[in-house]
């Protein structure tokens, strides 16, 4: 309960641009988590054993590996040759689109979020050179102090989202590559197959 006193007067502290900057971080891990459960692999099993495994039974773990398996599968039923390289093809794009989710929004986040600490820190030093000018050092904002003030808390909300959000935006497109590069090598398998 105290935590959350402190996180509303930090907040307040740090004036308006703060709404913009939590909401934003908090759009953030949304995008962040739904990208982690779409692109995490949950079966151990290898590639072959998946693919045997979804001949028999289509694979019933969620995610886009299985999906895929269970996509190109149904696909080698009804096609072969040609056909069947061409459709699975088609298929990779599709997943290829499919993995691809909520990328751009993470990136424009990551990207935002310190651009809009540093707009509060503009705001901040304005309120501070104006509290100057007038000669008005404690005013009911806080005057220099209360400017300065606002100015770093802004600046840090916006690094704290922000370096997190990239970390984990490069761990997830080395995921969003795997899969990508997993989906392909299915294909390969069961054209071979």
């Amino acid at each position: 309960m105290n935590f959350y006193f402190e996180a509303l007067e930090v907040i307040r502290m740090g004036g308006w641009i703060t709404i913009p900057l939590t909401l934003s971080g908090g759009l953030l891990w949304f995008a962040i988590i739904q990208r982690y459960f779409l692109l995490r692999r949950n079966s151990s099993l290898s590639l072959r054993l998946a693919v045997g495994q979804a001949s028999k039974n289509p694979l019933s773990f969620p995610g886009i590996l299985s999906s895929s398996i269970n996509s190109a599968m149904d696909h080698a039923k009804r096609f072969t040759g040609e056909k069947l390289k061409k459709t699975l093809a088609e298929d990779a794009k599709y997943f290829e689109i499919q993995t691809s989710k909520f990328r751009s929004l993470v990136e424009s986040l990551v990207m935002i979020a310190p651009l809009l600490g540093l707009l509060g820190t503009v705001i901040g030093m304005i309120e501070t050179f104006e509290s100057l000018g007038d000669m008005t050092l404690f005013t009911q904002s806080g005057g220099i102090a209360g400017g300065i003030s606002q100015a770093l808390i802004t600046t840090q909300i916006g690094l704290i989202i922000a370096i997190p959000g990239l970390l984990c935006d490069r761990f997830l497109k080395d995921w969003e590559s795997k899969r990508n590069d997993e989906v392909q090598q299915v294909h390969e398998i069961i054209c071979q197959a």
